[in-house]
């Protein structure tokens, strides 16, 4: 790493520590020539990730947009924002891991359905009834007797 004072290539760490979020490292640094100090940032170069909407287009996957979507779905409901960010984050390194470069808008809807299914029923139903566009109630209750099944059948089988 070049001294930011003299120019000089060498330098020594001194310290390094992970930041809060743990995507990057701090280094502290002193130029081997000079004995100034510095401090520079690590962190891990994302391969960029296209999501792949409905008709077609392409565009950047934007872990905003996801965890807008999340919290809209669970708006007014007693979930706290660290499962909303928690579930943001395992879709999210989810969807690296799968995709190789692009993902459907489809695959990353069931990634997050799955995850609020876990969560909170209320959640998963208000996400999919946007996810996959109800327009009329008999597929909104389809999608409810759904829940309502595997829910019993779960009970079933604890007992």
């Amino acid at each position: 790493m070049r001294c930011q004072y003299c120019n000089c290539q060498d330098s020594k760490v001194i310290d390094s520590r992970p930041n809060e979020e743990g995507n990057s490292i701090r280094r502290r640094r002193e130029c081997v020539r000079c004995g100034r100090r510095f401090t520079t940032y690590e962190k891990i170069e994302q391969m960029p990730l296209m999501v792949v909407k409905r008709d077609g287009r392409r565009e950047p996957y934007d872990p905003q947009k996801l965890k807008t979507s999340i919290f809209r779905a669970c708006e007014k409901l007693p979930v706290p924002m660290t499962q909303i960010d928690d579930i943001a984050i395992r879709v999210e390194q989810e969807a690296y891991h799968a995709a190789d470069g692009e993902i459907s808008t489809m695959r990353l809807g069931d990634m997050v359905m799955a995850e609020l299914k876990k969560l909170n029923d209320v959640a998963y139903v208000r996400f999919a009834a946007v996810y996959r566009k109800f327009t009329d109630l008999s597929t909104f209750m389809e999608e409810l007797q759904k829940l309502l099944n595997e829910n019993s059948r779960d009970a079933d089988h604890e007992e």
